[in-house]
């Protein structure tokens, strides 16, 4: 159960730059509190409510040694930009820099706000913007990302990232070869079994995200012939509210049925819960986070030898691309993923059919 009303308490600064103020954290407090309210509210995942509270602390923290001061709404359109200057790279005559001063870029890190020194990814960099657009909206402040200024710096920042060739980093697609890879790795062991089950009910229910994995029970997963079982997707990303609809019923039919019950049945598990933690003594506990989902596929991936280019997301990637490779309708695939967006799935079939375009092999098969 989602605690309505968390508690944002900010790590005191281990290092600190002797010309600038120790963030204040109490200051933070009812900016954080009410914008993540809000956000519980609004049905967001918990997932969403951690990333965005990581996001605010992080602007407190660079605000409170950046001005010396504690963050308040609205946040100037000025701070929004030296924002943008001191996390986005810049081409120099001696090569790539930011503005980050190194004193609170090593005071961020040893305090725990960062993980690294030198500027974030680009993508982070912009999650960061939108987690305090989203702030300002909610709090029906004044929002200085939406400032003509700020909006043509992000764009042209984006377009300096691309011409130096930086791109998202995307992970690999789980299709059938790689899947078949990691589901070679899963032995009789009542970990390699549940493990495969996991594996195959995730990619075979049409390409499951990790919290919807989490979420499957024995309440909403029945058996409804031989070889065969139903899972009835309620809350997803595109679904916040639960309520059932027309596509919330899921197969699993084939392989992941039997992979299903093999785990059902040496787990024991008749209720709640179907994928859960295996502890010493081969003992089956708590249920497994969305966390551990992501877990288990690069540790099968490692398993397997295969490059650390997999994650949760290439259940859900690997499933649309391998049904557009096998041709299936986008109409069907759709039905099963729970995709709200057509564009999105066109996307991968592109990729497919231009793998088999004839206009791709004009100079032979041999050439």
């Amino acid at each position: 159960m989602i605690d309505r009303s968390p508690k944002l308490e900010l790590a005191p600064l281990a290092a600190r730059s002797t010309e600038v103020a120790p963030l204040d954290p109490e200051q933070l407090g009812p900016m954080a509190e009410d914008a993540v309210r809000a956000l519980v509210a609004e049905g967001e995942s918990e997932n969403t409510i951690r990333s965005y509270r990581s996001a605010l602390r992080y602007w407190a923290a660079w605000f409170g040694l950046r001005y010396a001061k504690p963050i308040a709404l609205p946040v100037p359109v000025p701070a929004v930009i030296q924002f943008i200057v001191d996390h986005a790279e810049r081409k120099t005559r001696t090569g790539l820099s930011c503005e980050l001063p190194e004193s609170i870029d090593l005071a961020l890190v040893q305090s725990g706000f960062k993980t690294a020194l030198g500027p974030p990814a680009l993508a982070t960099l912009t999650h960061r913007l939108s987690v305090l657009s989203k702030v300002h909206q909610l709090n029906q402040a004044q929002n200085p990302c939406q400032d003509p200024k700020v909006r043509e710096l992000i764009s042209k920042s984006r377009r300096a990232y691309a011409k130096r060739g930086v791109r998202q980093d995307k992970k690999a697609a789980l299709t059938k070869e790689p899947l078949e890879a990691l589901l070679a790795t899963c032995d009789e062991s009542l970990r390699g079994v549940r493990d495969r089950a996991l594996l195959l009910f995730a990619w075979s229910s049409g390409g499951r995200r990790r919290s919807e994995v989490t979420d499957a029970t024995m309440e909403n997963v029945r058996k409804v012939g031989e070889r065969a079982y139903v899972f009835t997707l309620l809350r997803t990303k595109t679904n916040q509210s639960g309520s059932e609809r027309e596509d919330s019923a899921k197969p699993l039919v084939g392989r992941a049925a039997d992979a299903l019950e093999a785990w059902l049945s040496r787990s024991g598990i008749t209720a709640g819960p179907i994928f859960r933690r295996i502890r010493r003594g081969n003992r089956v506990a708590e249920p497994l986070s969305p966390a551990a989902v992501r877990d288990i596929v690069k540790a099968r991936a490692a398993a397997a030898g295969l490059p650390d280019d997999f994650s949760a997301h290439s259940v859900r990637s690997g499933f649309v691309t391998e049904a557009a490779r096998q041709n299936i309708p986008i109409g069907e695939t759709m039905a099963l993923t729970g995709h709200a967006s057509v564009a999105t799935v066109v996307g991968y079939f592109r990729t497919a059919a231009s793998l088999e375009s004839k206009a791709a092999r004009l100079l032979g098969e041999d050439s």
